[in-house]
């Protein structure tokens, strides 16, 4: 087992969900939103225990957020997340803006007031999580709130593309919330909002490409 065991996401399996689909599901998800702290080597045995399966769809699922660049390979029996540089985190940033700011952009089309009402209903989630110091609900209402601006449309091929990168700096995100007072006096998420209640395309480009700035451009300092 390991030394310091995960807090892993562990959610019901769906219906219909194999056992191999609900492992990968749960990992990915605690890869992105921070759950496998950087440097903390796992092993394939700890995460089984922790999400009480055999060894063999761990494994399997490993591989495939190996190959995501979400973790990497130490040996045959632990990973652990990749090491950031800052030039590697600049690139991921950029990403970020480029693929989130257009992927908002073409959500315009569809943010009627249903659509506008469940990212307010999600933003103020958000707030009331903030307030009340809670890390694991920052973190899940901050992903909800952009994977729902995003993810509208079923034929949406941004958003994966999108989770990629999310999951690449997910393990991060802890870092950046530590001073987020400091570094994020604006609340975002707000102006996103209102550019969407009033078609400006433009304004909701510059506040999601603030609200990555704000929310975790500041790490670049402390990589170097």
């Amino acid at each position: 087992m390991d030394a310091s065991p995960l807090d892993l996401v562990t959610e019901p399996r769906l219906h219909g969900e194999t056992v191999q689909q609900w492992v990968f599901r749960q990992l990915r998800r605690s890869v992105m939103s921070g759950r496998f702290p950087p440097g903390q080597a796992v092993t394939i045995r700890g995460l089984a225990e922790a999400l009480g399966v055999s060894a063999m769809p761990v494994r399997e699922a490993l591989r495939r957020l190996v190959a995501e660049r979400a973790l990497v390979l130490l040996d045959n029996r632990r990973v652990r997340v990749p090491e950031m540089t800052a030039r590697r985190f600049d690139e991921l940033v950029t990403a970020r803006t480029l693929l989130e700011c257009e992927a908002a952009a073409r959500a315009l089309p569809y943010a009627d007031s249903a659509f506008r009402g469940r990212l307010d209903a999600l933003n103020r989630a958000s707030d009331a999580a903030v307030e009340a110091n809670d890390t694991e609900a920052t973190i899940e209402t901050n992903l909800a709130f952009h994977a729902a601006l995003y993810g509208g449309r079923k034929d949406n091929v941004l958003l994966p593309l999108i989770e990629s990168v999310w999951l690449q700096i997910g393990p991060f995100m802890r870092m950046a919330l530590a001073d987020l007072e400091q570094h994020y006096p604006v609340d975002r998420h707000a102006e996103a909002l209102a550019a969407l209640e009033a078609g400006d395309e433009d304004g909701l480009r510059r506040a999601i490409e603030a609200d990555i700035r704000d929310g975790i451009g500041h790490l670049r300092a402390q990589l170097g």
